[in-house]
């Protein structure tokens, strides 16, 4: 269980570094519409993030 979490952690730290340095540019355009936006939407969009993730971890353990 716990190697586990430390594949999903190092899979998470992977894609975000990968995103940063891949897509500078894109990232601080994304960061500005983050800034710009009223905070309901970005919780909204943070809790359906959440339940995308749910869904996803759901569908592994199904097929996995």
């Amino acid at each position: 269980m716990l190697q586990t979490i430390f594949v999903a952690i190092a899979f998470l730290l992977i894609f975000e570094g990968l995103a940063y340095a891949l897509a500078p540019r894109l990232i601080e355009r994304l960061l500005e519409m983050l800034k710009d936006s009223p905070p309901e939407a970005v919780q909204n969009t943070g809790l359906a993030v959440a339940a995308l993730g749910v869904v996803f971890l759901f569908l592994a353990s199904l097929f996995g």
